[in-house]
């Protein structure tokens, strides 16, 4: 199956991304690459999901909040480029998550993002290099910030 009918597929319901809060591109082409800017975590009703991992939230509600904010950067993408069938393959991934100096699980909580990228575009071209850092605080309050580059075909 195609990403972008994979996309289509997914249970998950798709929020539409708003503008961007700043001065800056959400999405853009240089080369063979497309750079995605830092997306939050949008539910369902459209509003963010807020708080610190290991104070309010736990590890499994960071996990769906970093797929929530890849969920996010995938329409803009679909947006950017019209089809998600013009990436080959997830280049890198920037997981950043608001997290007391305690908490460790970073990576645990970005692989909610990492698999839905899986799940687009299978175990080898769907997974590309990555960090996960922990951070005081993000944009607005929230748990998850997800940020990405892609290889175009």
């Amino acid at each position: 199956m195609s990403a972008q009918k994979c996309f289509e597929s997914l249970d998950d319901e798709k929020t539409p991304v708003g503008k961007p809060a700043g001065l800056y591109q959400p999405c853009l082409v240089a080369g063979s690459f497309v750079y995605v800017s830092g997306h939050l975590p949008f539910q369902p009703d459209g509003s963010l999901i807020l708080g610190c991992l290991g104070k309010d939230l736990d590890v499994e509600a960071g996990k769906n909040a970093a797929r929530r904010a890849g969920l996010a950067s995938l329409i803009t993408l679909e947006h950017c480029l019209g089809s998600l069938d013009k990436i080959s393959r997830v280049v890198k991934l920037l997981g950043m998550v608001s997290a007391t100096p305690s908490f460790t699980q970073h990576p645990a909580v970005i692989n909610g993002c990492s698999e839905l990228y899986a799940e687009i575009w299978g175990a080898e071209n769907g997974v590309g290099v990555r960090s996960a850092v922990g951070v005081s605080s993000l944009p607005a309050g929230v748990a998850v910030e997800i940020e990405a580059v892609f290889e175009l075909r």
